[in-house]
């Protein structure tokens, strides 16, 4: 089973983060794949991915418009190619293309 972890964060820190975060769990749920996403919003970071998730994931989502909090954790899956930056709106309208994307990487 495929392990997706990601983490979604707009400017305001609000509708798209979580639209995002569900289109995200929705379509990794599909696929049955074990999926967490942090979100990093207004309420601060809710569901925060622990580095061993981060580690063991097979490839990593930032649906991100924003710099994020602890993006060091991910310098490891970055130097394996292992990761995909994506607009938050872009993985709300087309959560099938990126999850796609994703597991070509």
């Amino acid at each position: 089973m495929k392990k997706v972890v990601a983490v979604t964060a707009c400017p305001t820190g609000v509708a798209h983060t979580y639209m995002a975060q569900e289109a995200i769990e929705k379509e990794c749920g599909k696929r049955g794949y074990d999926v967490k996403v942090e979100t990093q919003g207004s309420m601060g970071i809710e569901n925060e991915l622990e580095q061993e998730e981060i580690n063991k994931a097979d490839f990593v989502i930032l649906a991100v418009a924003i710099g994020i909090e602890g993006e060091e954790r991910f310098e490891e899956k970055e130097n394996e190619g292992k990761i995909i930056t994506v607009d938050p709106g872009e993985v709300i309208k087309h959560p099938v293309e990126v999850i796609d994307k994703a597991e070509k990487l």
